[in-house]
């Protein structure tokens, strides 16, 4: 049965594709796509453009990316025999002409792999092409000070369960990227302070580590702030955010810088790192070597400290114990520890605001938890310190992250974002000329 236009789906953040503008500039005419290049590049502006709504017929692509109707009948073929593209046995009417059948991107075939390496945990996340979570495995564990070895034999271990389950699904993840703390580039973490690693070949080991159990995959990283901060923006930021800080509080603080709907990653890739933002220069000794950093006062470990609470109890025992309204003195320590903390992310997110102007700040990890009790005072410090006035008390700027994106999920999320970038180079199959 014929059926109206689907409603447009949310705006999903779309990076453009290198080149893909315009081939005028290389002399040939819009929509044509004989040339081997030219239509290794279509096919991937078609295989996103599904991607982006979910739902989508031929003319409709061929509406948004200017491209023949021919054109894309031709390249969504060679997606549906490649398995990126299915249709979805809808139909939808359109302006002129037969109805369309509508296009989606398939359940089963290629997937993503993210592994977090987190300082008391170990998550992994499958996901389909769709951008649908298919499973996602934790383990729980102490790696401070740990051999990174037996850290990512670990991961790899709880890799090759995910991979079991992804073949009985009729699923082939593409690649498994690391979302690693710390100091990351090239695959090596060149300095995480709360597990204790430095220049650890992560990327490396835990690929070894993979073939030892029977698995070869490519393999990539990221610091897992950037990794979350992807998810969130590809989950739809709130407010449909493109310019945003993300923090992630955890056992530390990590952080990313989210600029125009591209992640800001610096230098040498080590932008973000919010977490080691001096809020005192005379405050308490840290890991990273400084004192004084955010996450001394707004960490995991350091809340749990200044509110006497034990680690063991964890953080359910810490918010039970702010809620407390009372007058015992261990509900004023909590309450004194939280509203500390909520201080020092002030401080240092008036700094990162004042410098990079954004839409929002988007607050991630056990920050979720809290954030009702942490924001006041936060937003009292944004107040009184942001020079434009636009984040005063109530302002509504600070917002909760989206649980639907962590960092096993943007890690994921990045192993499917090279597949749709390049379909051709994961489809075993020839371009065709």
């Amino acid at each position: 049965m014929t059926q109206n236009p689907p409603p447009a789906r949310r705006a999903v953040p779309r990076r453009p594709v290198p080149g893909a503008a315009h081939a005028e500039s290389a002399g040939r005419r819009p929509g044509r796509t004989d040339a081997p290049g030219v239509r290794r590049l279509n096919l991937s502006r078609v295989a996103q453009a599904v991607h982006d709504e979910a739902e989508i017929t031929r003319a409709a692509v061929a509406e948004r990316l200017g491209l023949t109707r021919a054109a894309v009948s031709s390249l969504v073929e060679q997606l549906m025999m490649a398995g990126f593209v299915a249709e979805s046995g809808k139909t939808f009417s359109g302006q002129a002409g037969r109805p369309g059948t509508a296009l989606t991107m398939a359940r089963t075939g290629h997937a993503g792999l993210g592994v977090s390496v987190e300082v008391d945990a170990l998550t992994v996340c499958l996901v389909d092409l769709a951008g649908t979570e298919r499973l996602r495995l934790t383990s729980v564990g102490r790696h401070a000070g740990a051999d990174p070895r037996a850290v990512l034999r670990d991961a790899a271990q709880l890799t090759g369960r995910a991979l079991r389950v992804a073949a009985r699904e009729d699923l082939a993840p593409a690649g498994v990227d690391l979302a690693l703390p710390g100091l990351v580039a090239e695959g090596v973490v060149r300095q995480a302070p709360n597990l204790g690693w430095n220049a650890v070949p992560a990327a490396e080991l835990f690929a070894q580590a993979l073939r030892d159990d029977g698995a070869q995959l490519p393999v990539g990283s990221d610091n897992e702030a950037n990794s979350a901060a992807l998810a969130q923006l590809w989950a739809g930021a709130p407010g449909g955010a493109r310019t945003f800080v993300y923090l992630s509080g955890d056992i530390g603080v990590g952080g990313a810088v989210v600029l125009d709907g591209e992640l800001l990653r610096g230098a040498h890739g080590f932008a973000g790192e919010i977490g080691h933002l001096v809020v005192d220069p005379n405050g308490p000794d840290c890991r990273c070597g400084s004192r004084g950093c955010l996450e001394r006062y707004a960490g995991q470990d350091a809340l749990l400290c200044a509110a006497g609470v034990d680690p063991r109890e964890g953080l359910a025992a810490l918010a039970r114990r702010a809620a407390d309204g009372s007058g015992a003195p261990e509900a004023r320590r909590a309450r004194e520890a939280v509203e500390q903390a909520g201080t020092m992310l002030g401080v240092a997110l008036s700094g990162a605001v004042n410098l990079l102007d954004p839409e929002t700040v988007i607050l991630g990890g056990f920050y979720r938890e809290l954030v009702g009790r942490l924001a006041p005072a936060a937003e009292r410090e944004l107040e009184r310190r942001v020079v434009s006035g636009l984040w005063g008390v109530g302002s509504g700027r600070l917002r909760t992250a989206s649980p639907a994106g962590d960092a096993a999920r943007g890690a994921a999320g990045q192993v499917l974002r090279r597949v749709l970038a390049d379909p051709l180079a994961y489809s075993g199959a020839p371009s065709a000329s």
